[in-house]
């Protein structure tokens, strides 16, 4: 089972392929994500690896936590299931202001 990994403070001029090599001297890397801005493609700093199991995953955040990278320290650790969001207005009803009556205005 492949276990996600969370890694942060990166720097802007890591690439998916330095990810990755970041990780393969703890083991198989699954897949590497680095995440970028939508609109200009830039990375924002952090993210995810999966390692082929949980005793490559303990062994790359023991190796790699607080370590330096680039001038910088890594942070990884088990990456956290996302958080449910909930859409435009919630349970609040739509976002129209909180009036109520449904007339004019």
């Amino acid at each position: 089972m492949a276990k996600k990994l969370y890694v942060g403070n990166l720097t802007y001029g890591v690439d998916q392929t330095a990810l990755e090599g970041l990780f393969t001297a703890f083991g198989t890397v699954e897949r590497a994500q680095l995440i970028t801005d939508r609109d200009t493609g830039r990375s924002k700093g952090f993210g995810f690896v999966e390692m082929a199991s949980d005793a490559e995953a303990k062994a790359a955040i023991q190796g790699l936590h607080e370590q330096e990278h680039n001038g910088r320290r890594l942070i990884v650790n088990e990456a956290k299931p996302r958080e449910e969001r909930s859409g435009y207005g919630g349970e609040r009803g739509g976002g129209y202001g909180g009036r109520s009556g449904g007339g004019r205005y």
